[in-house]
């Protein structure tokens, strides 16, 4: 079965929404991520249920199917594996891989994704932290804590980001935060809830409670 870049888009979406497939997902909820018409939507989903990678029952919200789950890992397993290429090969800076590995994951030669996952050393996780699926689309987790969660003098590393926006990524390349960085909590502010991060043991950084709450750690 062939799905088209867009059937693959959606059922990427649905997999993203639902959590992995663990609930239903409304109509509208697939509009706003895809930024179109619910009309158009409901439209798509007809042709994903014909092809039974998802459930749908209009006004009973949408399902993704195993099968489904099979395909929209595939297509997450290329588009991180693509990120890491683009930055540890080509020397793209994390916030601008998205928009390529965007079009360069809907290429279809299983081949190809074998020899890049071979040439790049087999890696678990992509340059903003997301866990790499494997060939069988077996996701590797790590338990992680948003940094608001961490309280004054726990320890830990930045392992993965919430929000890859570029603007996002942009920010803390200013301020000096990135994946793989030690950070320890200096202070918490009760009035508006940000943070005094000390990172690497030499630098201190002054949060806010919405970029906090986008920074993932493992605490230590």
């Amino acid at each position: 079965m062939t799905l088209t870049t867009a059937e693959e888009n959606y059922l990427k979406a649905i997999y993203h929404l639902s959590d992995g497939g663990t609930k239903s997902v409304s109509t509208n909820d697939v509009a706003a991520e895809i930024k179109t018409k619910a009309a158009s939507v409901s439209d798509m989903l007809r042709k994903l249920g014909e092809k039974e990678v998802i459930e749908y029952r209009k006004y009973y919200g949408v399902n993704i199917t195993e099968e489904g789950k099979k395909r929209a890992l595939q297509t997450i397993r290329k588009h991180r594996l693509w990120e890491v290429f683009l930055v540890d090969k080509l020397q793209f800076a994390w916030d601008e891989v998205h928009e390529v590995a965007e079009e360069l994951e809907h290429i279809q030669s299983p081949l190809l994704i074998q020899r890049l996952d071979e040439f790049l050393n087999y890696p678990k996780f992509d340059p903003h932290g997301d866990p790499i699926p494997d060939e069988f689309g077996d996701v590797r987790a790590r338990p992680r804590v948003a940094l608001i969660e961490m309280d004054i003098n726990q320890t830990g590393q930045i392992v993965a980001v919430k929000d890859s926006s570029a603007a996002f990524l942009k920010y803390l390349d200013k301020v000096g935060a990135y994946i793989g960085a030690r950070i320890k909590v200096l202070d918490k502010v009760e009035f508006d809830g940000s943070m005094e991060i000390l990172v690497d043991q030499k630098k201190t950084l002054f949060m806010s409670k919405d970029v906090a709450a986008n920074i993932l750690a493992i605490q230590s």
